[in-house]
């Protein structure tokens, strides 16, 4: 009798979904090894595929996948993809994959699992977190991918705030459709795909509830089949996958969107707004940019730009700054003053504050803004210093850990 297939279930700090991955895998008539992202290497010599399950790895820092998209493990992630074997990612799995660069075309940056926004008539509403129950179908095909070998509708749950997939290639979609790529598609009951926002609740393009690469044998998916008894077509289809053998796997050349730093220009106030304790998002966004620039230091602001009139609203509004663990500063012009505890800016803030490369990102839509009224805007402000802004707009890899171009833009403050 053959051996059970062997599928390395892997693990970043922030994950919550391995144990029910790992249940399915054995559930389903194969082998699972857990494997951390920091074990010896050398345990994975026998995987015949690798999982990626989902939760909030390195705590969605920066945006979710981001830290655990650029890790070095993926480099040998993507080297046994090249190989021919299965990569699967499910939720924070499939974040990872998209910003790792093998989903969609092995290779490079090419679209973004963004914020959950669905589009009313002209205008977008956030949706915020969403824990629910949803129905997919393969839309690829059966053969298409390691787990489209089933048909139907599958009732899954989806819990995710960020699971939007987006892109800013005009080109994209289409060649993903050309190739049916486009695996999975959120459906009602009967198998109906529909972007409608009670089919579809996250808005995602195109109704695309996974997607392939175009070998087939790497897919992410933003539901969990792991996660109810109703996602066993979804890996006994991964298990035969593997026994048929590694695929080959064709390179496919990238045309990737640069990121084009713009510059801010507004004429409202603008708020700084930064945490007295230790920025724990802060520092894991700068570890990430070191393995690129190890001189780099990072400063992080929460951002707000709004009217006059709306700051003494939004500082008194515990969501957007608490004084206790908070440091709020408000920007006019080049007049810089910090907020007090008895609700006016009158301490005069050092010009220092703000020295270094000072660039903003902000999400595209910008749902946030709507709270403060007819031009305002929020984002993450970053202050960067130990390395010059000429080499800080001439390193596409720098560039990404701060902003994903397709689902937020990057610009000078």
């Amino acid at each position: 009798m053959p051996p059970r297939p062997l599928v390395a279930v892997l693990s970043f700090p922030g994950n919550n979904c391995e144990v029910e991955s790992v249940r399915m895998i054995r559930r389903n008539g194969m082998e699972a090894l857990y494997f951390r992202w920091n074990d010896d290497r050398s345990k994975l010599k026998d995987a015949d595929a690798y999982f990626i399950p989902g939760g909030f790895s390195y705590e969605d820092r920066g945006r979710s996948g981001m830290v655990a998209g650029r890790d070095p493990l993926m480099d040998f992630i993507r080297q046994e993809a090249e190989a021919g074997k299965a990569v699967i990612g499910n939720c924070n799995g499939a974040q990872i994959l998209v910003e790792s660069g093998l989903i969609p075309l092995c290779d490079g940056l090419r679209m973004s699992l963004a914020r959950n926004a669905v589009r009313e008539g002209g205008h977008y509403r956030a949706t915020g977190f969403l824990s629910e129950w949803v129905w997919i179908t393969p839309t690829g095909g059966r053969d298409r991918c390691a787990t489209s070998d089933w048909e139907g509708a599958m009732h899954l749950p989806i819990a995710h705030g960020e699971g939007r997939f987006t892109t800013n290639d005009k080109d994209l979609f289409s060649e993903l459709k050309k190739n049916n790529q486009i695996a999975f598609s959120y459906c009602d009951e009967t198998g109906q795909v529909s972007d409608s926002v009670d089919v579809t609740p996250n808005g995602s393009t195109f109704a695309a509830a996974g997607i392939c690469n175009p070998a087939g044998n790497v897919v992410a998916l933003m539901p969990h089949p792991e996660r109810t008894d109703n996602g066993d077509p979804y890996f006994a289809s991964l298990r035969r996958w593997i026994e048929k053998g590694p695929r080959t796997t064709v390179p496919v050349k990238n045309i990737l969107t640069p990121i084009t730093i713009g510059t801010h220009v507004t004429g409202n106030v603008e708020l700084f707004i930064d945490t007295i304790i230790v920025n724990n998002e802060e520092r894991t966004v700068e570890q990430t940019a070191r393995r690129m620039v190890p001189s780099l230091k990072l400063k992080q602001w929460k951002y707000f730009c709004i009217p006059q009139e709306a700051v003494s609203r939004a500082l008194a509004d515990l969501t957007i700054f608490n004084p206790n663990k908070e440091r709020a500063f408000i920007r006019s012009g080049k007049d810089i003053k910090r907020w007090k505890a008895d609700g006016k800016a009158d301490e005069k803030a050092d010009a220092r504050l703000f020295a270094g490369t000072l660039f903003l990102r902000r999400d595209i839509p910008d749902t946030g803004a709507d709270a403060f009224g007819k031009g305002a805007e929020t984002g993450i402000a970053y202050g960067i210093g130990g390395i010059s802004e000429q080499d800080i707009s001439s390193n596409s890899g720098l560039l990404e850990v701060f902003c994903n171009p397709h689902s937020s833009v990057l610009e000078r403050l």
